[in-house]
């Protein structure tokens, strides 16, 4: 049966492309959505960012070594034909000498041939493979563009060619840009969307949502518009898992492991039976079963079989049971007195403890000590004619008689707990979608058996560090991928509407960051270089982002800036002898301004020069 497979590339801190802000979060929320609500899983989707864990021994920061190595690997020993996989690549593209190059995190626009990925050789490989290929591309970024030539042209060509399932970002002759208010590429937002809701279970439908949604959005963000190039050789090629495909590779996975099993060679009955502790335990990973098994091959070694006649064996058996039968009795006749005592000796403590709680309570526990011990017939207790059952010990105080009070866990032993359980499923605290996929497999835990009650313990706890990681993002202004996380978190849970109010008001940030973001890039626009009275202006336009609202940080940063800018002009005027065009653009520099205070200063010292001759 066909395996589900993802590879999801995202690049942000280029060494010699300007670093993007949004590539390395796009391919992280594909690969959580493949693996938490697709049912891909986790050991299948491959993740390579700037920041992504290594595979055991194996890094993934996204070199151009690695990812072909990784790829060589796949094929060689992994990938079956008929594999789905799913080739994602967020970061800068480039077309030289007409041919098209992804671009790794190291390569070099000056060495694009030895440092870039050849997108032909790329699908080539794939397509040997054999394959159920999906390639999804973001690489058409303005800063990597090149006179005349159009990055993704020959991608399209390729695609045609060999067959291949392929979308790309925007056409050739548009750039692929990112929204740091939606935390993604608009690209990738309008694919996530699309797989959300639905409307992404076939590559027709997939191409539908996308021609629509992603102008929208970028329409939306007040950025130019991309049309994504979508090449589909099946239109209605199914290129998500259905449940049932899940589950038969799950079926599948199972079976595997049987036959490895199967495969190991059975030790014989004169085996060591340390050697048949030791692959028992590796096995099943249960020390009990190795223990027991240890325990059963010591005796067989200990008392082989020994063959013995009917008549000795019947012989044996009456004697035995003849000298037997008075122990037996004397045994069970001492155990039942010695436990009739015992509960004498209980309850007499327990009415002592009485007496030294409660001095009212001493006639109720001594009169009644012979009462409590009897048994009382159905009929006198509805009756109530022969005797009046008076109250007995309170529970408690036969609990602590029994068995020592249970000190329960602190939070943070239950959090260490907790973590110490999500480490077992090698899933990392710091990702959202690995919280909401460790809630999932402990809510399968049934009430009533082994484990329930840690497992709840654990859930309450991940449902929060869900939270606490949508807070962090929001601090951040990482909106989009803050309300993601929290929308992980489900109705049942305590922290259910905390989350959902966090959301409501992250979104109203997002607006409002959006629209200041919006308005910082007009006053940006309005500056010219070395025109004094720009960037005034562009600094009364700053002013309108309110202090506290979302971007009023970069506002008043961009508003210091602008103001030292215009005080260097200022001094540079007055270098030259220009005293009165100095004061003039010295007067520009507006109050509250990290500057102000030295413009008036030099101000005031201007004007008590001489006048120029």
């Amino acid at each position: 049966m066909a395996n589900n497979w993802a590879i999801a590339i995202g690049v942000n801190q280029y060494q010699f492309f300007q670093p993007l802000g949004c590539a390395q979060a796009d391919a992280e929320a594909l690969k959580d959505f493949l693996v938490v609500e697709a049912g891909f899983f986790q050991q299948q989707c491959l993740l390579m960012t700037d920041t992504s864990p290594p595979l055991g021994d194996r890094s993934t920061y996204p070199t151009k070594e690695n990812i072909l190595l990784l790829l060589e690997d796949l094929a060689a020993a992994c990938w079956q034909p008929q594999d789905r996989l799913w080739f994602f690549f967020s970061g800068y593209g480039i077309n030289h000498n007409g041919q098209d190059y992804l671009m790794p995190i190291e390569a070099n626009p000056a060495h694009i041939e030895e440092t870039g990925i050849e997108l032909r050789a790329l699908m080539q490989n794939l397509q040997l493979a054999r394959l159920d290929t999906l390639i999804l591309l973001d690489i058409n970024r303005a800063y990597a563009s090149q006179a005349n030539t159009l990055i993704g042209q020959e991608a399209i060509e390729l695609a045609q060619e060999l067959q291949i399932p392929t979308i790309i970002s925007c056409q050739p002759e548009q750039f692929s840009h990112e929204s740091t208010e939606l935390g993604h590429g608009f690209f990738t937002a309008a694919v996530l969307e699309a797989l959300r809701s639905g409307n992404g279970k076939t590559l027709d439908d997939l191409e539908r949502y996308l021609s629509l949604r992603t102008p929208e959005l970028c329409q939306h963000y007040w950025r130019p518009t991309q049309n994504p190039v979508t090449i589909i050789p099946s239109r209605q090629q199914e290129i998500l898992p259905t449940s049932q495909t899940n589950h038969r590779i799950k079926n599948t996975t199972a079976l595997s492991s049987k036959e490895i099993l199967a495969a190991v060679p059975t030790p014989s009955l004169h085996s060591n039976s340390h050697q048949l502790t030791a692959h028992t335990t590796t096995w099943n990973g249960v020390g009990e079963v190795g223990g027991m098994e240890e325990e059963i091959s010591n005796y067989s070694s200990l008392s082989p079989p020994a063959t013995t006649n009917y008549s000795q064996a019947k012989q044996t058996a009456t004697a035995s049971t003849s000298i037997w039968k008075p122990l037996l009795w004397w045994g069970v006749s001492t155990m039942m007195v010695i436990g009739l005592l015992t509960v004498v000796f209980l309850r007499n403590q327990a009415g002592f403890r009485t007496v030294e709680i409660s001095p009212a309570a001493t006639k109720t526990a001594t009169d009644d000590s012979d009462t409590e011990i009897l048994p009382v017939l159905p009929e006198v207790a509805r009756n109530n004619k022969i005797v009046k059952i008076l109250p007995t010990v309170p529970p408690p105080l036969q609990n602590n008689q029994i068995k020592p009070p249970t000190v329960p866990l602190s939070e943070s032993a239950k959090r260490q707990q907790a973590l110490s359980d999500l480490a077992k499923m090698s899933l990392q605290p710091n990702q959202a979608s690995d919280l909401s996929l460790a809630i999932a497999k402990a809510k399968k835990i049934k009430p009533g058996t082994q484990g329930y009650e840690q497992a709840q313990t654990n859930i309450k706890i991940w449902s929060g560090m869900i939270l606490d990681l949508a807070k962090n993002r929001a601090k951040q202004r990482k909106y989009a991928t803050a309300v993601a996380a929290a929308e992980l978190i489900n109705q049942d849970q305590p922290n259910y509407p905390q989350a959902q109010a966090a959301i409501q008001q992250w979104r109203q940030q997002a607006k409002q960051y959006v629209a200041n973001t919006t308005l910082l890039d007009a006053a940006n626009g309005l500056i010219q270089p070395g025109q004094a009275s720009t960037y005034n202006r562009a600094i009364e336009v700053a002013k309108k982002v309110s202090p506290g609202e979302p971007g009023s940080e970069q506002a008043r940063k961009s508003i210091n800036k602008w103001s030292e800018i215009i005080l260097q002009l200022a001094m540079r005027r007055a270098s030259r002898g220009e005293t009165k065009a100095a004061i003039a653009t010295a007067s520009l520099v507006p109050e509250g301004t990290s500057a102000y205070n030295k413009a008036q200063q030099a101000i005031e010292k201007w004007q008590n020069r001489k006048p120029q001759k």
